[in-house]
């Protein structure tokens, strides 16, 4: 996964010729990761389409939550290029109105949950899947209550799955959020 690059805020065409460097540097497929709420760098559907013409770049993890965004780039890309949703919160809609999966932070506290929703939104089964998706909305918007990974890692910790702490300039979670994060696990049948 090719984050798009921070800080210097390059133009569409530097975006191209970055990725373009780098695909044609390595011969392994390579999946264009579009973050714009943490690079403040976004990369355009047209600047996407581009992109998709180089062999060994196979797809884009979108996190803009646009599912206008979506139909944007499913429109300007052959059908063999992947589009996966990057937000967790319109992640079911993303896949019901044809991306082809999610990556996501909440898979990390609910695998089995996600992987149900992921198939039945795949399948096409509307219903099937908001009604899955409906007691994990808490998480998709309480592991985002401070900076990503914060919360996750702590949840994953509140399960007992991995040590307690977190590298700074990360921080603990803030205490505030313990409950409303606890609250919406309960919600979705990871903790009792």
């Amino acid at each position: 996964m090719l984050v798009a690059p921070y800080y210097n805020k390059p133009t569409q065409q530097g975006l191209y010729l970055h990725h373009k460097s780098i695909a044609e540097s390595v011969d392994i497929p390579q999946i264009l990761y579009n973050v714009p709420g943490r690079t403040v760098c976004d990369i355009l559907p047209e600047t996407v389409a581009r992109l998709a013409e180089i062999p060994n770049i196979i797809g884009i993890k979108e996190a803009t939550g646009s599912i206008e965004r979506m139909h944007e780039i499913l429109s300007s890309v052959a059908d063999d290029f992947d589009l996966y949703s990057g937000d967790d919160e319109t992640g079911t809609e993303f896949m019901l109105q044809g991306g082809h999966g999610v990556i996501s932070v909440t898979n990390n506290v609910a695998p089995k949950a996600m992987a149900a929703i992921c198939e039945a939104a795949l399948a096409g089964d509307r219903d099937k899947a908001m009604e899955l998706n409906r007691p994990l909305e808490g998480l998709h918007n309480n592991l985002f209550l401070e900076a990503n990974p914060i919360p996750v890692k702590w949840a994953l910790h509140e399960m007992g799955l991995i040590p307690e702490g977190i590298r700074l300039p990360l921080t603990p979670l803030s205490k505030e959020f313990h409950e409303p994060l606890r609250r919406a696990m309960r919600d979705a049948g990871v903790i009792s």
